[in-house]
């Protein structure tokens, strides 16, 4: 009676019957009574959200101490009620090096391996790293997310957290994943791992690692499974290319994604955000609309909706909706980061500086909040404070191409034209590593360089430069503007005449280009040679 017992509760939890699986586990502690018989019945109270009366059930029994997997599964009792304090201490906050080094040897089961599940001391260790990071002590739980991947480098949970929280700058993650010990059949989980990093500066490596894990295997190849069709692959493959400015391309690639499995979250924001970028304001709204019908308890829907706001330009209810999905997730990295954009967009520098303080202080290892306050105080003309936090941007990511330009802007603001040419061109040779080409999104930059080009009076390479923005821009009244500002302080008033009210055509309302067209005329009126043709003329 006792194993037909075992056998139902069982099959009651495959079946997620839970309520017969906790009926029938009490008759089994009633007439068995062993650990495993407490255990099986505190599963059962645990998955029909029964989570005080399981945790009750284990340390009536006493067997906090007996197994670590008893101790786990209390532990997540208390996880599930918040209880955090009394999490760690059911399973003990040992000391753990910043390298995640784990001191319980006594908890890692020898014989627990990959065949029969993940090792129960890298359960243990997420979930002190859960515990220390909802007590907002990120450093520790740092630590515990390593220890956790360091035992078992299969507790994918881990790795995420350090990643989707950005726990680590890009250099320490390569560091950290180059540092696990991984099976000699498992490459295929260390290249997934690499191209889940972050992406600035390994663009061609990244590509290399996603063609090795699209391959079918090789005879000689020790990836050992292919995984082209993947859902997860795909979402990297999206990730690099968001990062290498191919929106469209990202685009497309999501929303394959997403027509396959509608909800794939994880990479929803980056959807969202290539759809942003592209001005895509009908597929917003549609994945909002989705989204929060079916997701209302989670920020991703509010995010999306935030995003449709944002697209449409009313930053008000942007940020409400931002501020939102914050509440609901605080580590919500995206929302955070749109939160202080759409403050930013509506000039309001105080509270677009407190989001983006917040982000900087809870992913540490991202540079984008410092260099979004940078641009803040670039923008308000604090450009000491604009300086130290791009340098730090700088510091945490030094191969993102916008870092060196805003380092760029400040020096020409500062009237250092030769840093500033310096910066601009460093921004412009990371781009081209990262791509063979320029596109519309780092127009910008290339103007920035031709004005830089202009003040240091290398007029040619300057006209060379506005060539190329318009090249990408081909509708850029400021770019006629200036090209023809250009070839007026050559002393071609006839050519920037013409780019004068090519520039106007696009944009009359431009005093400075009419008051420069105005003095153009007059300055060719007033040649010599005007007054020649003048006459051989009549």
């Amino acid at each position: 009676m006792e194993n037909k017992l075992r056998a139902m509760v069982r099959d009651c939890l495959d079946k997620h019957l839970h309520a017969s699986a906790i009926f029938l586990a009490d008759k089994l502690v009633t007439v068995g009574g062993t650990e495993e018989d407490v255990h099986l019945h505190a599963q059962a109270l645990f998955q029909g959200r029964q989570f005080r009366r399981a945790l009750h059930l284990l340390r009536t029994h006493g067997l906090l101490h007996l197994h670590p997997r008893y101790r786990y599964l209390a532990a997540k009792c208390l996880e599930e009620i918040k209880e955090w304090d009394e999490c760690l201490s059911v399973l003990g906050d040992y000391e753990v090096d910043q390298h995640g080094n784990y001191p319980m040897k006594d908890d890692i089961d020898p014989e627990s391996g990959h065949q029969a599940g993940i090792n129960i001391a890298a359960a243990l260790c997420l979930l002190r790293g859960r515990a220390c990071e909802a007590l907002e002590n990120r450093t520790r739980a740092l630590c515990w997310y390593k220890a956790s991947l360091r035992v078992d480098p299969y507790c994918y949970e881990a790795y995420e957290h350090i990643v989707d929280n950005h726990m680590l700058s890009s250099e320490k993650e390569v560091a950290f994943l180059s540092s696990l010990k991984f099976d000699a059949d498992d490459r295929w989980l260390s290249l997934l791992y690499s191209c889940q990093a972050k992406k600035y500066g390994q663009i061609s490596a990244l590509e290399s690692k996603l063609s090795e894990l699209e391959r079918e295997p090789q005879k000689h190849s020790n990836v050992g499974l292919s995984l082209k069709d993947n859902n997860d692959v795909l979402a990297c493959r999206a990730d690099y290319l968001y990062h290498r400015g191919e929106f469209q391309l990202c685009y497309d690639i999501t929303k394959t994604l997403l027509e396959k499995d509608p909800y794939h979250l994880k990479c929803m924001p980056l959807h969202l955000g290539a759809a942003l970028e592209l001005g895509r304001k009908n597929e917003l709204f549609l994945r909002a609309h989705n989204l929060v019908q079916e997701y209302s308890q989670r920020p991703i829907a509010w995010f999306a909706v935030g995003c449709y706001y944002y697209c449409i330009r009313q930053f008000d209810h942007a940020r409400r909706y931002f501020c939102k999905a914050t509440t609901l997730d605080g580590a919500f990295y995206p929302a955070w980061l749109g939160f202080g954009n759409a403050y930013a967009a509506q000039d309001e520098s105080d509270q677009a500086m407190a989001a983006y303080r917040t982000a900087a202080r809870l992913f540490s290892g991202c540079h984008m909040p410092a260099l979004c306050i940078g641009m803040e105080y670039l923008r308000t003309n604090n450009l000491n404070l604009a300086e130290q936090f791009f340098m730090q941007a700088k510091g945490i990511c030094p191969t993102d191409p916008l870092v060196y330009n805003e380092l760029g802007v400040m020096a020409y603001r500062n009237r250092e034209y030769e840093e500033a040419a310096r910066w601009l061109r460093k921004a412009l040779v990371l781009v081209q590593e990262t791509r063979n080409s320029l596109t519309l999104c780092w127009e910008p930059t290339v103007v920035n360089l031709a004005h830089t080009l202009r003040k240091l009076k290398l007029y040619p390479e300057a006209i060379s430069m506005y060539e190329k923005a318009l090249a990408l821009c081909p509708r850029g009244a400021t770019t006629y503007a200036a090209l023809g500002f250009t070839h007026h302080l050559q002393g071609s008033t006839g050519i920037a005449i013409d780019f004068y009210h090519k520039a106007l055509g696009l944009k009359p309302d431009d005093t400075f280009t009419a008051e420069m067209l105005t003095a153009a005329l007059t300055e060719e009126c007033l040649r010599p040679s005007f007054a020649k043709e003048l006459t051989a003329l009549h």
